[in-house]
C-alpha cells in the first residue's frame, strides 16, 4: 500500500497531459504546433472545433482510465472516504456565496469559449477571443496589471513563440525543412514502407526523443516543424500528421520530472521518489500509446483523416 498523497499525485500527473490533448486553448503547446502546421501549409479548419472533434474519444478515454491503471500499480492506503463530503459542504459554506468578481470570471470563460467556437464563422482569430476576455477581466477590475505582469512564464511562452515561429517559417523558405524531410522521407521509402509504417516509426521517434527536452514548447520549436515535414514528404494525411504529433506533444509531458513545467512542480512536491516518475512515466507512456493507437486509429477513420 501506499499513501494516499502518492496515488493522487501519480493519478493526476499523466490525467493533466491528457487533459492538455483534449482542447486547442488547453496548453500554450497546442496553439504553437498549429502556427507551425500552417507555415507549412496545413490548414486546419475551425481550429477550436477540429482539434475537440479530432481528440475526444481517445483523450476522454485515456483521462477515465489513468485513475484505474494507476490505482493497480500503486494502490493507495485510504481506499473510502466517507467524511468527504461533509467536509465539502463545511468549506463551502466558510466561502459564502460566488461573489461579483467570480460571476464576472464564469462569463468571461464562457464568451472566450464560445468566441474560440465560433471563431471561423464570425471571422475572429483565436488571440483576439483571448485578448477580448483578459480586457473584459481588467475593466471589471477582476484582474489589474500588476497580476498579469506577475506571470512570467507566460511573457516566456509569448517571446519563445514569436522566436521559434519565425525560426521554422525562415527554415521553410530557406528549404532547409524540406531538404530534411525528403531525405528522411527517401530513406524510409528504401524500407519499402507504407505511409502508415512511416507514420508509426516518426511518431514513436518523436515521442521518445522528449527524454532529451525539458520543455514540451521547446521541443515543438525544435522537431515539429521538422518531423511534420517528414510526415508529408511521406504521402501521410496533413491533418492526421499534424494533429498526432501536435497531441503527442500533450502525451510526453509525464514521462519524466523535467519533461513539462507542470511535471517539476509535481515532483518538486516530495510526494514522489524519482525512481517511481520514471516508471511510472514509461508505464504511462506505454498505455497511452496503446489507447491512441486503438481507439483514435478507428475514431479517425470514422472522422475521415485517412
Amino acid at each position: 500500500m501506499f499513501p494516499s498523497c502518492f496515488y493522487t499525485h501519480l493519478a493526476i500527473h499523466p490525467c493533466n497531459n491528457s487533459t492538455s490533448a483534449f482542447f486547442l486553448t488547453a496548453a500554450a503547446q497546442n496553439l504553437l504546433c498549429i502556427k507551425l502546421a500552417e507555415s507549412l501549409g496545413v490548414k486546419i479548419p475551425n481550429q477550436w472545433v477540429t482539434w475537440l472533434k479530432v481528440s475526444c474519444l481517445p483523450a476522454l478515454i485515456s483521462v477515465l482510465a489513468t485513475p484505474v491503471i494507476v490505482y493497480k500499480i500503486y494502490p493507495p492506503e485510504i481506499k473510502t472516504t466517507p467524511d468527504a463530503p461533509a467536509m465539502a459542504k463545511r468549506k463551502l459554506e466558510q466561502m459564502g456565496p460566488i461573489k461579483r468578481d467570480e460571476w464576472v470570471m464564469i462569463g468571461t470563460l464562457l464568451l472566450t469559449v464560445a468566441l474560440w467556437v465560433a471563431g471561423e464563422a464570425l471571422d475572429m482569430a483565436s488571440v483576439v477571443a483571448a485578448m477580448l476576455g483578459l480586457s473584459v477581466l481588467l475593466l471589471f477590475g477582476v484582474l489589474d496589471w500588476d497580476d498579469c505582469l506577475g506571470e512570467k512564464q507566460a511573457w516566456d511562452t509569448l517571446a519563445w513563440f514569436g522566436v521559434l515561429v519565425g525560426m521554422a517559417t525562415q527554415l521553410t523558405a530557406l528549404g532547409v525543412i524540406p531538404w530534411m524531410s525528403k531525405c528522411v522521407a527517401d530513406f524510409l521509402k528504401s524500407l519499402s514502407l507504407s505511409w502508415f509504417g512511416a507514420f508509426s516509426i516518426l511518431q514513436i521517434s518523436y515521442f521518445f526523443i522528449h527524454y532529451l527536452f525539458a520543455s514540451q514548447t521547446a521541443h515543438v520549436g525544435a522537431l515539429y516543424s521538422a518531423f511534420l515535414g517528414m510526415h508529408l514528404a511521406s504521402k501521410v494525411p496533413d491533418l492526421l500528421a499534424a494533429l498526432a504529433l501536435a497531441y503527442n506533444t500533450n502525451l510526453f509531458g509525464a514521462l519524466t520530472h523535467y519533461s513539462s513545467g507542470q511535471a517539476a512542480v509535481y515532483y518538486g512536491a516530495g510526494y514522489v521518489d524519482l525512481r517511481d516518475v520514471f516508471k511510472l512515466g514509461i508505464a504511462m507512456a506505454l498505455i497511452n500509446i496503446v489507447i491512441w493507437a486503438l481507439v483514435a486509429a478507428a475514431w479517425w477513420k470514422i472522422l475521415g483523416l485517412y
